[in-house]
């Protein structure tokens, strides 16, 4: 634990905790279904960890994720 606190230190980011969330809460946030979640997740397009039989997606990459995606209108 201390070697991922100070690699994460010397690469930039804070000493907090990662917040993750579930596949569920993903989708309500992009307001999309959770099923279009999961097609995003085995695609590649959003980095997410496998606990037990579930997802779950650090709410960094969701905010990357975006950022990828985003296009600006006109």
């Amino acid at each position: 634990m201390i070697d991922l606190v100070a690699k994460s230190h010397a690469a930039g980011q804070s000493h907090e905790r990662a917040r993750f969330l579930t596949v569920a809460e993903v989708a309500g946030q992009l307001r999309v279904s959770t099923m279009t979640v999961y097609r995003l997740i085995k695609a590649g397009q959003l980095a997410s960890v496998r606990v037990g039989k579930s997802y779950r997606v650090r709410e960094d990459d969701v905010d990357r994720y975006l950022a990828s995606t985003y296009t600006q209108a006109g």
